[in-house]
């Protein structure tokens, strides 16, 4: 009987010494896969940062081509307004001028 209590206690020291290598190697693997975990959302995050830098600076870019081309079309529009009103401006002129010179022969009879 003694000796069946001694292998039984043998069996319950070897399954405690092979339960604690378990859960040592278990706790290592854990270990690992956090640090793993860590690495892979550290360089995520960098990636996400780096793909949003690059997203502003071509917004940037893109702002500042439209903001070209606004400019441009606003110095066209006034060029062609300024180059409208010169034209009915020279009109204007010319007929007060015919005007002009049609009533004088008038005012010198009257």
């Amino acid at each position: 009987m003694k000796q069946i209590i001694k292998e039984v206690l043998k069996a319950e020291e070897k399954v405690d010494i092979a339960l604690r290598q378990a859960r040592e190697s278990a706790a290592e693997v854990v270990g690992v896969a956090e640090a793993e975990i860590t690495d892979t959302l550290s360089e995520a995050r960098e990636n996400a940062r780096e793909i949003v830098r690059k997203a502003v600076v071509e917004a940037e870019k893109q702002a500042e081509r439209i903001r070209t081309e606004r400019l441009k079309q606003a110095d066209e529009d006034r060029d062609v307004l300024l180059h409208d009103d010169t034209d009915a401006m020279g009109d204007l002129v010319k007929r007060i001028c015919r005007i002009i010179v049609a009533a004088e022969p008038e005012a010198d009879i009257g």
